[in-house]
């Protein structure tokens, strides 16, 4: 029987080391018997809390994605303007915790599993709808063609984003600064 008020060290404990062996490991090719022990657990009280490999990687991503989410509103809340606003979640992308090793590590095994996975890819959905309506807010107030420049801009961030994972070479503020002259561009056009 676990101990009264262990469940949630333990689960962060889990989260935790999920993160750090798809970093070491580079991709989902690793064990609950190895996250568990990183952890300083049984297996069999990882799959207690979490079910299966599947669910303990979801569960990091969701907390990846929890603190992503407070870096953007961070961002946004310092921000005044719709062009400021636009350049917060660009550079919030691109920020170093982002380029974290293991994080990107567990990013792209999180792409790998949203295509098998309902729930991965549900997930995903939800970051690409939150990533969509936060651009579309204020690229609404900048240009008629909002839509096609959110499109544009959201397969940019995430573009720049995995040639900069896949590369290895880790965080660059020049990344960023790229997607931005791109973004100035296209509204450089119709409005």
């Amino acid at each position: 029987m676990p101990k009264l008020g262990m469940e949630p060290k333990r689960r962060a404990a889990l989260i935790s080391a999920v993160i750090d062996e798809v970093g070491e490991a580079g991709s989902l090719d690793v064990t609950v018997s190895k996250i568990a022990k990183r952890a300083g657990m049984s297996s069999g009280l990882a799959h207690h809390y979490f079910g299966s490999k599947d669910q303990m990687l979801i569960a990091a991503m969701r907390h990846i994605l929890s603190v992503f989410s407070k870096q953007v509103i961070s961002g946004l809340a310092a921000a005044t303007g719709p062009r400021a606003r636009l350049e917060a979640i660009v550079r919030a992308n691109f920020e170093d915790h982002v380029f974290d090793q293991r994080k990107t590590s567990a990013w792209l095994s999180f792409y790998a599993l949203s295509q098998s996975n309902t729930e991965a890819a549900h997930l995903m959905r939800i970051y690409h709808r939150r990533l969509r309506s936060n651009l579309l807010f204020d690229l609404r107030r900048l240009n008629r063609a909002a839509e096609p420049i959110e499109q544009v801009l959201s397969a940019l961030i995430d573009g720049v984003y995995l040639r900069r994972a896949l590369s290895g070479a880790g965080p660059d503020p020049a990344a960023a600064d790229t997607v931005l002259l791109a973004l100035n561009a296209l509204l450089a056009g119709e409005r």
